[in-house]
């Protein structure tokens, strides 16, 4: 097809999955702070004023985690029922338990192995500079500023609930226009719809997609039903992993399934995935490709993966033999040594709950980083 439509979403950090994943995250950062080799994997439900917190944990660490979760949801911006949660009424239940014996025998070796079976992905492409499909990086550009408008009261009358979605028009492979532009806000039911769409227009849409990528046809839908009065845990049940697809690369590519938030790095669902992302982007940008699709497979209890695949989607410019031979030299994808290389067992994860695990620049995504292009470059000559 020479031309084609693709969209991706994103959400606020207070979609009520997002709180989850935030408390879940958040949770991770204060066992790590305390015991780097904290073994954690921690969940939420949130619906109305109850919170529900599960999981497993083994660590030196003691944490109040009802009292990070009420602190993680304050910061977002909740605080009464109208705004979608009360943290002065919340119920909040808590079963957190140790750690499988099973599953810790198979990790805690002479060098950490993988927690669980699995499958993962990481993806890049040199069609935006984040190396991000562009769908998936406006998307999460609108959501990011829709929260920011909101906290500085660009825009008043907002609530921490939102989401955004970009259809972008494709034509001979690349990226040509916005064909759609979807913003949903939670707003106080004082709040004028007529004023909002205009504030949103010019606050939020225009600060962040290009003129140049906006047509006098594309669409632009604001609180398409009318009103989002009524909105964040009070509205919606909360899960943490339930946004995959946003978390990752806005449905370009594949998924392997696993969720990240609330995992410490020794689960191949986490840390392999940062690790197949540095892969992709780095054999990107080192100009081997133009997209590249990572797949790494591991099995419980043993250091380095059952499997490696590179898909570069027929935009290879040498070999594909020699690409994988590349990626071999160059990149170590035991567990043990995408936690050293990637530095996974810092308090990071936190920032990485909202507006996706990949595209950022900040010091804490060291899987972000494209310090291995040159050596690529060199040994693929």
């Amino acid at each position: 097809m020479n031309k084609f439509i693709i969209t991706s979403e994103s959400v606020t950090e207070g979609h009520p999955d997002k709180v989850c994943d935030l408390i879940s995250d958040s949770i991770l950062d204060e066992y790590l702070k305390q015991d780097s080799n904290s073994r954690v994997a921690v969940e939420n439900m949130i619906s109305n004023n109850l919170l529900v917190i599960a999981g497993e944990v083994t660590s030196s660490a003691k944490v109040d985690v009802e009292k990070v979760a009420l602190n993680t949801i304050k910061e977002i911006g909740y605080s009464t029922s109208e705004s979608g949660f009360d943290v002065e009424k919340a119920i909040i239940i808590t079963n957190i338990n140790e750690q499988s014996k099973d599953i810790a025998m198979g990790v805690n070796r002479e060098k950490i192995c993988a927690g669980d079976q699995g499958l993962v992905y990481g993806y890049a492409t040199n069609e935006s500079k984040s190396y991000l499909p562009l769908a998936a990086e406006l998307s999460h550009a609108l959501a990011k500023r829709l929260s920011k408008v909101r906290k500085e009261g660009i825009v008043e009358g907002l609530y921490p609930d939102g989401k955004s979605q970009v259809s972008l028009v494709y034509e001979n492979g690349i990226p040509s226009y916005v064909k759609s532009v979807v913003l949903a806000a939670h707003h106080k039911e004082s709040k004028d719809i007529a004023t909002l769409r205009y504030e949103l227009i010019k606050e939020v849409i225009m600060k962040v997609i290009d003129s140049s990528l906006i047509r006098k046809d594309t669409s632009i839908h604001i609180n398409a039903t009318g009103k989002f009065a009524i909105g964040g845990p009070m509205a919606d049940v909360g899960l943490t992993g339930r946004k995959i697809i946003v978390d990752t690369y806005g449905g370009f590519g594949r998924h392997g399934g696993g969720a990240y938030s609330g995992k410490d790095p020794s689960k191949a669902d986490r840390s392999a995935s940062y690790m197949a992302r540095y892969v992709a982007k780095n054999l990107v940008a080192a100009d081997l490709c133009d997209k590249c699709e990572v797949q790494l497979a591991y099995v419980i209890g043993k250091e380095n993966p059952e499997s490696i695949y590179i898909d570069t989607f027929g935009t290879e410019k040498y070999d594909l033999e020699k690409i994988y031979d590349v990626t071999k030299k160059v990149f170590d994808l035991s567990i043990d040594g995408i936690i050293k290389n990637l530095r996974l067992q810092r308090p990071i994860y936190k920032k990485t709950a909202a507006y996706g695990h990949f595209g950022r620049n900040e010091d804490e995504f060291t899987w972000e980083k494209t310090d291995k292009k040159y050596e690529i470059k060199n040994l693929i000559r």
